[in-house]
């Protein structure tokens, strides 16, 4: 099919528009963030204001160029810019220059860049081009494993970099496949688990045995099979922890009652699912597998937390959860951005009048913790209107996506729509003390020419693709 009207009559100005006001937004509170007043003006390239105007000059550059390659350009290349960012991504194990105990940038002169920001448009276009593929079926076990292995791959890379923010991004994939026919059970699945995962922070083991088998026992109860199989699984239970018990105290081995309990659970539901397969007992057989892997994956979790993470990532996720308070340590970041937004009211301080900003009192206030200058210095009204400018490009991305007559467009765009939330989810999360310090940027706000360079791409191959949705694209 031909083009019904030229390129730049088909492309959605008012997605541009909001890119370009939520750029130039950034930029100025950049300026007000780190402001010297030394240096005042906003074009000085010795300061970082002046280095983010050249950030954007480039960025507005590479949009240019993206909107005028052609949309086959993206299908064909697809693989290929997936391949070529992974072998940046294994490079710079290597070669990478470590910043913030993270070893994940290159070095180029004065100039950093950091593949891992790009990784995720790379990523996007490559489960688009598979997933839009002939004769994909996303029910086929082979398919779920390939698309597992273009999301997990390059996240676990970026985690060999020690960069877990950027590698959690990735699991937002999981809802553009749900949008794509993955069953609503797996994404309900996957809620349990991440609820699991919370508990088996917040919960002490002790606590959380006794929640998952009261949780258990309940579930058996009314899971219709009567309650004389059911007075059975309790005889099953108290057995299994009466012997468990016995053989702790003959063998002397020590064990807390936490890990008596756990074994109790395990051995009590392998036992009922033996039981139940006896007595064909669906139900029963299903909740014996859930709950012997519930148990199973929340002390894995425990475990992970205490070996696997770094003990700053440790205090943090404890912070957050109020396990513990360190308002002058690990929470300070939280609790100096929060102050900062608070004090800026309903209106604001008026802009380059922030004091907790202004003398440093926010550390990454430019970067990580870009949203507290706007909060203290434009208050309420301000913050309000930066949320509503980043909702209204979502909601924008989302009809874009609906509208697309090839798959690989709409599956691209649903991955920038909930790439770009994720990220204006957690970095404004953070800033207010409602999400885990993890280090994202804001999308087109936060210090940075890899960021924005990266979201630039990111979106703009979508506003491409979409400009180009009259026309045959081949996959």
């Amino acid at each position: 099919m031909g083009r019904r009207n030229s390129l730049w009559a088909n492309i959605d100005w008012l997605t541009m528009l909001l890119y370009v006001a939520l750029v130039l937004m950034g930029w100025f509170n950049i300026y007000s963030a780190v402001y010297n007043v030394e240096h005042d003006s906003i074009f000085d390239v010795s300061q970082r204001y002046g280095k983010q105007m050249i950030w954007i000059g480039a960025a507005f550059l590479i949009a240019f160029v993206i909107l005028i390659i052609e949309s086959d350009f993206y299908v064909f290349f697809a693989y290929w810019i997936y391949a070529f960012v992974i072998v940046l991504l294994i490079m710079i194990l290597f070669i990478g220059t470590e910043v913030n105990a993270s070893k994940s940038w290159f070095a180029i002169g004065g100039f950093g860049l950091q593949p891992a920001e790009f990784g995720k448009f790379a990523t996007a276009l490559a489960l688009a081009k598979y997933m839009s593929s002939y004769n994909f079926k996303l029910a086929k076990f082979k398919s779920l494993i390939i698309i597992a292995t273009i999301v997990l791959l390059p996240a676990f890379l970026i985690l060999l970099q020690n960069d877990t923010g950027s590698a959690l991004v990735y699991f937002v994939f999981i809802l553009v496949l749900y949008r794509e026919g993955l069953s609503e059970a797996v994404l309900f699945f996957g809620t349990l688990v991440a609820l699991l995962f919370i508990f088996s922070l917040v919960m002490g083991p002790l606590t959380l045995i006794i929640t998952l088998t009261s949780l258990a026992l309940i579930v058996f109860l009314f899971a219709n099979a009567g309650l004389r199989h059911f007075s059975r699984v309790l005889f099953i239970f108290a057995l299994a922890f009466g012997l468990l018990a016995l053989l702790n105290l003959v063998l002397r081995t020590g064990y807390e009652l936490a890990h008596i309990l756990e074994l109790m659970l395990i051995l009590g539901s392998i036992v009922i699912l033996v039981y139940s397969y006896s007595k064909n007992l669906k139900s029963y057989m299903v909740i014996s597998l859930v709950f012997i892997g519930s148990v199973i994956f929340s002390f894995s979790v425990d475990y992970a937390f205490e070996n696997m993470l770094e003990p700053y990532q440790q205090a943090r996720i404890n912070e957050l959860f109020g396990i513990e308070s360190d308002p002058l340590g690990v929470g300070y970041n939280v609790n100096q951005s929060k102050i900062a937004i608070g004090s800026g009211g309903f209106a604001g301080k008026g802009f380059l009048n922030g004091t907790q900003t202004k003398y440093n009192f926010v550390p990454e206030q430019d970067t990580d913790f870009i949203f507290c200058t706007v909060g203290e210095e434009w208050g309420f009204i301000g913050s309000s209107v930066v949320i509503l400018l980043f909702l209204a490009l979502f909601i924008r991305l989302i009809i874009l996506a609906e509208r697309q007559r090839s798959g690989f467009s709409r599956i691209y765009g649903y991955s920038v729509a909930l790439i770009l939330f994720f990220h204006f989810m957690v970095n404004i999360g953070m800033t207010i003390g409602m999400m885990p310090v993890i280090g994202i940027p804001l999308p087109f706000f936060s210090y940075g020419g890899s960021s924005l360079w990266a979201f630039t791409l990111l979106l703009m191959i979508f506003i491409r693709l979409d400009a180009s949705r009259f026309d045959y694209l081949s996959s």
